[in-house]
């Protein structure tokens, strides 16, 4: 299993100097989110010129506000300047963000994603797409010098969403996702719709807040108070339920440094193939063991 590192810098020097000290440490990979900062995919475009070996990850782009078209051109743009290095993941985001925020419908999510990976697979893997759906037209090709395909990760927690992906993308990135919906769940739905479509086993890529400490109450509330609103969403909602968690504390990996080994290679034995940490809070201690716990990993 593949041991990354999820970005918690905020500005495009603090993220070029957390990458590369990632890559120095030997992670395999480096992710950035896609909110209300900066843009993702630029800056992994700064990255990849400045941090020339480590893989670079999105976690995730929000497909809605991006035709198509837009997102494959990105996506090749940073290929070209980092050399092949991207792993794009997208996703939905949620109901109360692209209605309320954006303006747009959510009407029919499974719909809107089916329809978008049929014009931006084949924009990604062969720079040509001829697709007309119910919601989304893209007829057109995208032609960027030095680029080549990238693979696709769609953020799939759900069944329905976990067989698309298995389907079209070329695996899924998860959040606040535990070892045994992993397991159980996750895994076995997304593994199954890639074969039965002939298409390669699945990259499964699952991250968590992770902490190396000995006060693991105080963590723990911290991390009720940080990951609160993920236990509000309804899609994160359903797999804490599915794991049994009260919140996303519950899920968080806390405690000293065998505990935290442990849970981490439960998510191993899940059939994760990456594991992204999220480092969080603590003291410089903490932060430092928290670090070198996830090296020896490596």
């Amino acid at each position: 299993m593949r041991i990354g590192i999820f970005s918690s810098d905020s500005t495009i020097d603090s993220i070029v100097a957390a990458a590369r000290e990632a890559e120095e440490q030997g992670f395999a990979t480096y992710w950035m989110s896609q909110i209300f900062g900066l843009d993702a995919l630029t800056t992994l475009a700064i990255v990849g010129r400045e941090v020339p070996r480590i893989e670079l990850g999105t976690a995730v782009v929000p497909t809605y506000p991006r035709h198509p078209m837009t997102m494959a051109a990105q996506a090749l743009t940073v290929q070209a300047a980092s050399g092949g290095r991207l792993v794009l993941g997208i996703g939905l985001s949620h109901k109360m963000v692209i209605e309320n925020m954006f303006g747009y419908s959510f009407e029919k999510p499974v719909r809107h994603m089916r329809e978008y990976l049929s014009a931006l697979a084949p924009l990604i893997r062969d720079g040509a797409v001829q697709y007309t759906g119910e919601t989304l037209t893209a007829n057109l090709s995208v032609d960027i010098a030095g680029s080549s395909p990238c693979p696709i990760l769609l953020a799939a927690l759900g069944t329905q969403m976990l067989e698309l992906a298995g389907q079209v993308a070329d695996g899924t990135c998860t959040w606040m996702t535990g070892p045994a919906t992993l397991a159980e769940h996750t895994t076995p739905t997304i593994t199954k719709a890639a074969a039965e479509a002939g298409r390669p086993a699945p990259r499964i890529s699952a991250s968590l807040p992770v902490r190396v400490t000995t006060d693991v109450d105080a963590a723990r509330e911290q991390a009720s108070r940080v990951f609160q609103i993920y236990g509000m969403l309804p899609s994160y909602r359903a797999m804490l339920d599915r794991e049994g968690a009260e919140g996303p504390a519950d899920v968080a990996i806390i405690g000293d440094e065998a505990t935290v080994r442990t849970a981490i290679q439960r998510v191993a034995e899940s059939g994760a193939t990456d594991f992204v940490a999220v480092e969080f809070g603590g003291s410089a201690v903490e932060r430092a063991e928290t670090r070198e716990l996830l090296r020896s990993l490596i």
